[in-house]
């Protein structure tokens, strides 16, 4: 059963009205983004229209129009919830795999193009064992992975290699950011053998493109099977200092290739979340300054929780999440519906909520001080059983990345709305088009 305000409800019905404004001004501007692979030119547009904006304020009139309850959406030959009170998103997200599961009809389409025995997309048999081994692998509540001294190394090496192209050519644009950020992934997650290996990422992005389409889209099994083959031959030479050598410790079942595609998957996201983060400190000043003394005596070769600069990430995050919608499947009937109904959790409506009233600022600590953690609804990572399990390894990375770029230089936002402390941060920021100057230290 679901709760609102502590009361045990049944979801409203919207109108015929109501449902196909939910589909114009939230489903439609998510997918038409891209869900599993971001569409540049569309996200210049959805920002400069301000489309989840109009989202939040739709959803924000439905709860008050439906007093907070989950609303049953009129959708021909299915069974759709939308949550519309925090409350009810940290029930369904603590009730994974079950009766929330995370695999939902529309995963299992998206994401069966490119890692079909992905854990995200497993039942529930299947799904705990290959859990077990993302965790083992990945270390989830663990600030520092086992590894974090070699991959602080490799952070700072491919920081430098960066921080010197940008010194010669005055300005950091998202290229070279996106560049110098796969190295780092590739690096990390297979080894330096792979670092230089685009034709594994050309790989992955073409079927990531395909997975925007979902059952829209037929699957290229030998184009999969090509980028398989590339990433199993990466895995089996399990280079020290990677994750792939705790792969190999760890024991592969057949399905790790499938993990690690998805870890590649969420590392995309990753970085757009560290170069909106870098905006952010750009035009707040006061937050900056706070991260520099937190720097005071940083080792680049050695590894650092840096508690506030991942409270910075996870506050990028939040203002702009890189999951917008979280999607559940019930495995049984429920408050919501029969067994089979998708339960919709529209991200930027609960992280914008205006009752908040850190909303549409950028304040770091929320994530420090408990009043994030009070919020069953802001959820940059997802939340209960299904939450992501590499979250400390993103935030470890997203970080030192950040700590290596700011520790000894300064960057102006050259292009794009400037997300300043004094106005209303806006609801998008387009990534893509993002420059910076550096400035002189």
């Amino acid at each position: 059963m679901t709760s609102t305000q502590g009361k045990l409800t049944r979801p409203a019905t919207a109108s015929v009205a109501d449902t196909l404004r939910v589909a114009l001004e939230v489903a439609l501007p998510t997918l038409a983004v891209g869900v599993i692979k971001r569409r540049p030119r569309v996200l210049a547009v959805a920002g400069k229209l301000h489309v989840d904006r109009a989202g939040v304020k739709l959803l924000t009139r439905l709860r008050e129009k439906h007093d907070g309850h989950p609303l049953k959406l009129r959708v021909p030959g299915r069974s759709v919830g939308l949550a519309l009170a925090s409350e009810d998103v940290g029930t369904v997200l603590a009730g994974a795999p079950t009766p929330f599961s995370p695999s939902t009809v529309e995963k299992r389409a998206a994401l069966g193009h490119f890692q079909p025995h992905g854990v995200l997309i497993s039942d529930a048999h299947d799904r705990r064992p290959r859990r077990r081994f993302n965790e083992t692998v990945l270390e989830p509540g663990r600030p520092l992975h086992e590894l974090a001294t070699p991959f602080a190394r490799a952070i700072a090496d491919e920081a430098a290699v960066l921080l010197s192209e940008v010194t010669h050519d005055g300005e950091l644009s998202w290229a070279a950011f996106d560049v110098a950020w796969w190295r780092l992934v590739r690096t990390v997650v297979l080894g330096p053998g792979a670092r230089d290996d685009d034709t594994l990422l050309g790989l992955l992005e073409r079927l990531r493109l395909d997975a925007n389409w979902a059952y829209l889209h037929p699957r290229r099994e030998k184009l999969r099977e090509r980028f398989r083959a590339r990433l199993t031959e990466h895995l089996g030479r399990a280079e020290a200092g990677s994750l792939a050598a705790v792969i190999a410790e760890a024991g592969d079942d057949g399905t790790a290739a499938d993990q690690v595609a998805h870890w590649l998957f969420a590392f995309d996201a990753a970085g757009m979340a560290t170069f909106r983060t870098l905006a952010l400190l750009a035009t707040h000043p006061a937050a900056l300054e706070r991260v520099r003394a937190g720097l005071d005596g940083f080792d680049p070769a050695e590894p650092d929780q840096l508690g506030y600069l991942r409270a910075c990430v996870l506050e990028s995050v939040r203002l702009w999440p890189t999951t917008p919608m979280l999607l559940r499947e019930t495995t049984e009937e429920t408050s919501w519906g029969p067994a089979g109904t998708t339960v919709l959790i529209f991200t930027p409506f609960f992280h914008r909520d205006a009752a908040l009233p850190y909303a549409d600022r950028f304040d770091p600590d929320i994530w420090l001080d408990g009043r994030a953690a009070a919020n069953p609804a802001l959820v940059p990572f997802s939340a209960g059983p299904a939450v992501c399990p590499g979250r400390d390894l993103v935030q470890f990375c997203a970080s030192t990345m950040l700590a290596n770029l700011l520790r000894q230089h300064g960057f102006e936002q050259a292009t794009g709305p400037v997300p300043a402390p004094e106005r209303p941060l806006p609801a998008g920021l387009d990534n893509f088009h993002l420059r910076f100057r550096l400035l002189p230290d």
